[in-house]
């Protein structure tokens, strides 16, 4: 039976749009001071976050570091006001896009630059989101002194332990989800010998890595976090065996999370659902962590109409997949304006990954993910 919802929505000062082309939301009849909102697939003026299933999350990347510091624009986060506008509005979850890899915030050893992740902790519990931590271990944008440097395997260790216990630690209570291990697997399923610390130390350091998050924080929930596990296949075997070795270890390991960075070249990853499933089976939470949906963009450098369908068919078989598993309890998507993606400057023959143009104007994807989001809000 379709049961009809009615949310108060806390009015905040920073939530009315000016972005051109976005539509501000309609307030309805007032009680105690709050807008009441009608949940149902209709409303085209209902957030995003709103609109969710009450135990789905709806998060994006907060835009800044990295590829941004090398463009002619000032960091997205600090200084774009209808930026922060529609992040507070549309998202009850936000990652920090790089502000919380190595590179950023442990730029030397021995010092921590918490700055920057720290004002989008602090945005998201002025809004009422939660926060994704992004990253732990990884092998990529990691600090010169660390890549280059010569350490014996017991000083590999202890910087791991030191950065992991200091970074977790600091934000203790204050993270929801941490993404501990991060594309440590290659296609094949064998470990990434670009991962220094896996290289160096063998794959045991994967469980000592979640040992020490817990440790430093024992209410967040922890991540394997991995692109290319959107089909059943190799990799996505190998990370169902490491889970389950994992468990039986009695690593704290809470979760499993598809990034979903897609190309409109391959096809929609409609098996999703299923390798989800292969994971909440288990036992663990599943999350959609870094989902964008990129395609080869025509000489205008414009979408066309059919692109845009298709484009949003790709974004709501990835959402269904999600809503289909029981605890898959975070969505996010990285980032929701083609104005800061990260796309064309790693892919520069593709783009307009997101759910809005340049000037924050909603695509159909966008209206694909609401209109899904509240018609299964409807369904609990």
């Amino acid at each position: 039976m379709r049961r009809t919802y009615r949310v108060a929505v806390a009015v905040l000062a920073t939530s009315t749009l000016i972005g051109p082309g976005i539509q501000p939301a309609q307030a309805g009849p007032k009680a105690g001071g709050a807008a009441i909102v009608e949940h149902h697939p209709g409303n085209r003026n209902l957030p995003l976050r709103w609109a969710a299933p009450r135990d789905l999350r709806i998060g994006t990347a907060a835009a800044g570091g990295g590829h941004h510091l090398e463009q002619d624009y000032p960091d997205p986060f600090t200084y774009d006001q209808p930026y922060r506008q529609v992040l507070a509005r549309e998202f009850n979850s936000v990652s920090p896009e790089n502000q919380m890899k190595w590179e950023f915030i442990h730029p030397e050893r021995g010092t921590y630059n918490f700055g920057p992740a720290d004002a989008i902790v602090k945005f998201a519990r002025q809004h009422g989101q939660v926060v994704r931590g992004h990253t732990l271990l990884w092998h990529s944008q990691n600090p010169a002194w660390l890549s280059e440097g010569t350490f014996s395997k017991a000083e590999l260790r202890a910087i791991l332990k030191d950065h992991i216990t200091t970074v977790v630690g600091h934000y203790r209570g204050k993270i929801q989800q941490w993404d501990v291990a991060n594309e440590i697997l290659n296609e094949n399923g064998e470990y990434r010998q670009e991962n220094i610390f896996i290289r160096e130390l063998g794959p045991g350091i994967v469980a000592d890595a979640f040992r020490w998050a817990h440790r430093a924080d024992p209410g967040a929930r922890l991540f394997l976090n991995d692109y290319g596990v959107d089909w059943p296949g190799t990799k996505v075997d190998a990370y169902e065996t490491l889970a389950r070795q994992l468990l039986a270890d009695r690593v704290p390991l809470h979760g499993f999370a598809s990034q979903a960075h897609l190309s409109m070249r391959y096809g929609a990853p409609d098996q999703l659902g299923a390798v989800l499933q292969r994971f909440d089976d288990l036992g663990l939470s599943t999350a959609i962590t870094e989902l964008d949906v990129r395609m080869d963009l025509p000489a205008s450098g414009v979408p066309t109409a059919e692109q845009l369908r298709t484009q949003a068919d790709y974004y709501k078989t990835v959402l269904n997949a999600c809503l289909a598993v029981d605890g898959c309890n975070s969505f996010t998507i990285w980032g929701f304006t083609d104005k800061y993606s990260w796309v064309p400057v790693f892919f520069p023959s593709e783009g307009a990954a997101t759910v809005m143009g340049d000037n924050f104007e909603r695509k159909p994807a966008y209206y694909a993910l609401r209109d899904t989001l509240a018609a299964a809000r409807c369904r609990h």
